[in-house]
C-alpha cells in the first residue's frame, strides 16, 4: 500500500510544488553518466521527476511505482511519452535488461518488511543485465534524524499556484527498533480541508544492507556519501554478481 502522500490525488498533485529542490538527484544523474547507462529502471519513481530528467538526456527509462495518483501526475508532465510507466513495484516487472536500477530518496527505506525488501532486491537483479548496477541511498541510523521531525521544526505555510496556501508539518508517531513511523499533516487554506499521511521507514545498518544485497545476488562495489546530506546517508553501489560479468 502506498502512503497517502503518494496515493491521494490531492496530495500527489502538490508533492512537487512543496519540494521543488531535487538537488539530491544530481548524484544519480552523475552515476548514469559514470556507468554509461543507456537503459535505466527507476524503482519507486513517484511523480516521475528523475525518470523525466533521464528521458530528456536520451536514456531509455522504465519507471515503476505502486501509487496510481503519483503516476497520473507523472504521465501528465511534458515528455512523459518518452518513459515506460508501470503501475506496480519491482517484484512483478516484465522482462527487462537494464544497465542501471535506482531507488532514489526514501524508496529503499520505505520498503520495511524484510521479505518485501528481499523480493525487491531480487526483482531489481532480475531486471539488470549481467554486470549491471543497483544504486540507492539509506540514512545512517546513528544520526537519529527522526528526532528533528517535529511540528516545531518542520511547520511551514506554502503558497502554491492554483491551490492557495497549504500548511504542513510532520511529527513522529512511534519508534520501534529500526522502524520509525511519522505523520504528515496538510491543511488547505482555500477550503480548510485537512489531510494526513502516515509513513514508516526502516533505518538499516550498513552491514545489514550489505548482507541483504549479497543474499540477493549482488556484490557491493562501494558505499558513497550522499552529497546533499554529507555524513547522513549511505549511497550503495551494488553490482549484479555473475561469474562472467
Amino acid at each position: 500500500m502506498a502512503d497517502a502522500i503518494f496515493a491521494h490525488p490531492r496530495l500527489a498533485a502538490i508533492y512537487d510544488p512543496l519540494d521543488p529542490d531535487r538537488g539530491d538527484l544530481l548524484a544519480y544523474l552523475g552515476m548514469v553518466e559514470e556507468f554509461a547507462a543507456r537503459r535505466v529502471l527507476d524503482i519507486g519513481c513517484g511523480t516521475g521527476v528523475f525518470a523525466l530528467l533521464l528521458a530528456e538526456r536520451g536514456v531509455e527509462v522504465t519507471a515503476v511505482d505502486p501509487a496510481a495518483a503519483s503516476l497520473a501526475v507523472a504521465r501528465a508532465k511534458p515528455g512523459a511519452d518518452r518513459v515506460r510507466w508501470i503501475d506496480g513495484d519491482a517484484t512483478g516487472l516484465p522482462p527487462l535488461r537494464v544497465d542501471l536500477a535506482t531507488m532514489t530518496a526514501n524508496v529503499a527505506q520505505a520498503i520495511v518488511a524484510p521479505d518485501r525488501w528481499a523480493d525487491t532486491l531480487r526483482g531489481a537483479r532480475a531486471a539488470l543485465r549481467p554486470g549491471g548496477r543497483l544504486v540507492f541511498e539509506t540514512r545512517v541510523p546513528a544520526r537519529r534524524v527522526w528526532e528533528r521531525w517535529t511540528r516545531e521544526r518542520t511547520h511551514r505555510v506554502s503558497q502554491l499556484p492554483g491551490v492557495g496556501p497549504v500548511e504542513n508539518w510532520v511529527a513522529v508517531t512511534a519508534v520501534d527498533g529500526p522502524l520509525v513511523s511519522f505523520r504528515w499533516h496538510y491543511v488547505f487554506g482555500a477550503d480548510g480541508a485537512t489531510l494526513t499521511s502516515d509513513s514508516t521507514l526502516r533505518f538499516r545498518e550498513r552491514d545489514e544492507v550489505e548482507a541483504d544485497l549479497a543474499a540477493a545476488g549482488f556484490s557491493v562495489g562501494e558505499v558513497r556519501d550522499a552529497p546533499d546530506r554529507p555524513g547522513g546517508e549511505w549511497v550503495f553501489v551494488a553490482r549484479r554478481s555473475d561469474p562472467d560479468a
